[in-house]
């Protein structure tokens, strides 16, 4: 017998929720296998045909620093990108946006940090530079009718400089926010958040004013709490979580990291609570276990190792 969660509805939840799936960039560009573009568009395909309604494919980033997406163009002329799902991709810079206008592309992303560190360390600017940088990003990009979205990384914890204060992170997500972010996702980089931190966090932009529908929350499963700090979310109202088939993908910022939240440990949660994914979970476990014979690691996902 197929197995699925048994449904128990539950007051306090929304009653659909957005998956915006990471995998075919967050997750394979920490792969050092070179991943061939026609499999990364089948996997692009195969995702969608799952039923996820946004998936980020690539990012248009110098090959030099991710030689795994070196091919980001081709791999966009491989997709049919007026397909019904969202298809993002991450903008480093204005060199970035260039490359990712001139192939028509519809929504992007930018990736901001929290803290200092983070910053100098994957931007090589300061925290306030860093503002400068995306500024006419995402002026340019509006100006284009594209929508934009700001990931905000070391929300929960920092390597170098162990706690973030919830009121720095709220401060430099708002900035985000003010430059015209559409959306704002909350990055737990290195896996290290609780349930009552997320509460906190959360709490700090509701008084800030962000409104909770332009919040989207990002969770790595380092220490195993990334289901629920996304329980916690949905129960503040954030209806957008972003997670990566399989859990492919890891965080090179801590040791052991077991990489992004798992979108069919997602599903499984999500379904069983009644929320609505559009998502085939059958289907999305046999694209991982394909893609996981593709990069020759097994999934991380223990709903993927259940039912296979």
């Amino acid at each position: 017998m197929k197995r699925t969660p048994q449904v128990e509805a539950t007051e306090g939840f929304p009653a659909k929720v957005m998956i915006y799936e990471v995998g075919p960039r967050d997750g394979l560009q920490n792969e050092s296998a070179i991943v061939p573009v026609e499999v990364k568009a089948e996997f692009v395909r195969r995702l969608v045909a799952a039923g996820l309604q946004t998936v980020e494919v690539t990012s248009f980033v110098h090959p030099r620093w991710v030689p795994q997406l070196a091919d980001a163009e081709q791999l966009i002329d491989a997709l049919d990108m007026a397909a019904a799902a969202r298809m993002p991709v991450l903008v480093p810079n204005e060199r970035g946006l260039d490359r990712a206008l001139d192939k028509g592309i519809s929504e992007i992303a930018i990736f901001g940090s929290a803290t200092e560190s983070f910053a100098r360390r994957n931007l090589n600017r300061s925290l306030d530079e860093q503002y400068t940088m995306f500024e006419p990003v995402v002026r340019r990009a509006r100006g284009a009718g594209v929508r934009v979205r700001g990931y905000l990384s070391m929300c929960f914890g920092d390597p170098w400089e162990g706690d973030v204060p919830v009121a720095q992170v709220v401060a430099a997500g708002h900035r985000l926010v003010e430059l015209g972010c559409d959306e704002l996702s909350l990055g737990d980089t290195i896996g290290v958040a609780t349930p009552g931190h997320v509460a906190a966090v959360l709490t700090g932009f509701a008084e800030a004013r962000v409104p909770v529908g332009q919040l989207a929350v990002h969770f790595h499963d380092t220490y195993g709490q990334a289901l629920s700090n996304a329980l916690t979310a949905m129960r503040h109202g954030v209806t957008t979580i972003d997670s990566s088939a399989g859990g492919l993908g890891g965080c090179p910022y801590a040791e052991s990291a077991t990489g992004n939240l798992a979108t069919e440990d997602l599903v499984w949660q999500l379904h069983g609570l009644g929320i609505e994914t559009g998502v085939d979970l059958e289907a999305l476990v046999q694209t991982s276990t394909w893609m996981a014979a593709h990069v020759g690691k097994p999934p991380v996902s223990r709903v993927v190792s259940a039912l296979t």
